[in-house]
């Protein structure tokens, strides 16, 4: 026992330790357990049975067995405790409930402009209301709400100081998570979808969203840094052509105005869909071809300056990180152009949730919380 370490204190953070990893492993044997966890097979048996009687885990099947008798595999009982996540953009807002496994029970999205108005705020409230609603979600069981907003966000304080995209600065958060009746969440966007994407990997990665603005979110030593003022990663921002296109940020090459999905969409028309582009480039249209193409060149030169700033892997995600799985042998390819260091582009990973990444991330948070005070 460590010096000024309670009685029974030790005994609590080894439940919480194997309960987490079950969390993040999905499925899990006991004998995994104690070898991961560096835990004894006594100890990782009396937690385990008395995470069972909690109805907090359970046994779902056997692992194919390699000769004696068979692990059962364990798992997190899914369905009871659940959370909400929103995510507000400038023209929609994304409703998600995900169970304690951190799986999507149902979502929803709806065309919605984005206001600083009171009668806005009580719009997405009530939105959720009915989602919840329809959805026949028990009350009782949800851990609370977490809402993922564009822009630099002081969670401690509630506040967005500052969103180029819904154009507003120094909003007071407070005037929507006092219209909610469960504890609340706030989060930047990119950082949100990070979460989902990335918890629970327990190796550093960069999280590279490129939905209609470029962003991302850095996750160092399972946590993500945010930055002394909270403006890390803005990865849209790093000037890749020196007076080339206009940014919405002021200044001209940067990131965005290049791999944006804006970029891909401005070739079908207005309010275009991502899929009606991706389709054009499947048809071999010749312009879809060369507009994509070219977008992958600068994509490659993004990708270049982050990895040679972090030597670590990267995901790409975002709306047209959900499109990239059949396309990574080409962007691989124009990767190893520019990175004169790597043999390979192993370290470029496709994204996990090709839809609400950020709603379910922000969500997710509230099961972290939940498995720190198990008792």
């Amino acid at each position: 026992m460590k010096m000024n370490e309670k009685p029974g204190e030790k005994k609590l953070q080894n439940k919480i330790r194997i309960a987490r990893h079950i969390l993040h492993r999905k499925q899990i044997s006991r004998p995994e357990l104690a070898s991961e966890l560096r835990i004894s097979m006594p100890t990782v048996l009396q937690n385990v049975k008395e995470l069972m009687e909690d109805g907090i885990v359970e046994e779902v099947g056997e692992y194919e067995s390699t000769g004696g008798r068979k692990a059962k595999a364990l798992s997190v009982v899914s369905d009871i405790k659940y959370a909400a996540g929103i995510d507000i953009t400038a023209n929609h807002v994304s409703y998600v409930v995900i169970n304690l496994k951190g799986d999507t029970v149902c979502l929803k999205r709806s065309r919605q402009r984005y206001a600083n108005l009171p009668g806005y705020y009580e719009e997405v409230v009530k939105g959720l209301d009915c989602f919840l609603d329809e959805n026949r979600v028990d009350r009782q069981k949800v851990l609370g709400v977490g809402i993922s907003l564009p822009g630099i966000i002081d969670k401690e304080n509630q506040k967005l100081l500052r969103s180029h995209i819904l154009q507003v600065r120094d909003i007071n958060l407070v005037s929507i998570s006092r219209l909610i009746p469960y504890p609340v969440h706030f989060e930047n966007d990119a950082n949100s979808a990070a979460i989902a994407e990335l918890q629970g990997m327990d190796q550093n990665a960069v999280f590279l969203s490129l939905s209609n603005t470029v962003g991302g979110s850095i996750y160092l030593n399972n946590d993500i840094y945010v930055g002394d003022h909270f403006r890390s990663a803005e990865f849209g921002h790093m000037i890749i052509n020196p007076g080339g296109k206009a940014c919405y940020c002021g200044k001209c090459g940067c990131a965005d105005a290049y791999c944006s999905a804006r970029v891909l969409t401005s070739y079908i028309g207005e309010d275009a869909d991502l899929a009606e582009f991706f389709y054009a480039v499947d048809q071999n249209e010749p312009e879809a071809v060369k507009v994509w193409d070219k977008y992958l060149d600068d994509l490659a030169i993004v990708v270049t300056n982050i990895r040679m700033a972090f030597d670590c892997d990267i995901v790409l995600g975002g709306y047209v990180g959900g499109y990239l799985k059949n396309h990574m042998s080409k962007l691989g390819a124009k990767v190893l152009e520019y990175n004169k260091f790597d043999n390979d582009a192993l370290y470029l990973r496709n994204c996990i949730y090709e839809k609400e990444a950020s709603a379910v991330g922000i969500a997710m948070t509230f099961l972290e919380e939940y498995f720190d005070v198990i008792i």
